[in-house]
């Protein structure tokens, strides 16, 4: 891979999806597969499903998370500190502001009805999303252990409500277990 980018550039991209994507810490995971990944080659699948792996196993924010993984392995320090800075205030300053706006207008029907599609919207984009962070380890001879996994995750986390770390470790698990299909 080519020299990393410097610290401002940085930044800047990391702190503009982190701040202007809305739906959550996976859709806007996914699309900064798409912009350091795909696009601008910062880091490569490998590096990504560290960081992706990595920041659901850690608590608090996994979005906060995930961009201080990728600053690290960019910057190390001032990466991962520029990083979460940026990723971090504004769109914190953004959420009280519309907390408190909202929480004015908490009983509005309208606000109800809005509240409810937006949930759904949200729900959507995830699973879209998901789909777009698994897409690349999904190939005609790995489908069927990818879904295997699926199915296991969702399984016990739908129906057994296993906590999401336990989740992933058995997921790990699985992935380490469960061969792949040699062509």
């Amino acid at each position: 891979m080519p020299s990393p980018p410097g610290l401002r550039l940085i930044t800047a991209v990391l702190a503009r999806y982190a701040n202007l994507t809305f739906g959550g810490g996976s859709p806007t995971i996914a699309v900064l597969h798409r912009e350091i990944v795909e696009k601008r080659k910062w880091i490569g699948e490998g590096e990504f499903a560290l960081c992706f792996a990595l920041c659901r196993l850690t608590p608090g924010t996994n979005l906060f998370a995930f961009c201080v993984g990728v600053g690290w392995l960019l910057r190390r320090f001032s990466g991962a500190w520029a990083v979460l800075l940026a990723a971090s205030i504004p769109c914190s300053v953004v959420i009280v502001l519309v907390t408190i706006l909202l929480s004015r207008g908490h009983q509005s029907p309208v606000l109800a009805i809005a509240l409810q599609g937006a949930m759904a919207a949200a729900v959507g984009i995830t699973v879209g999303s998901c789909w777009s962070i698994v897409k690349p380890y999904v190939r005609r001879t790995t489908w069927v252990r990818v879904a295997l996994i699926v199915g296991a995750v969702v399984t016990l986390e739908v129906l057994y409500s296993v906590p999401p770390v336990r989740v992933l470790l058995v997921a790990a698990v699985l992935g380490a277990f469960l061969p792949e299909k040699k062509t």
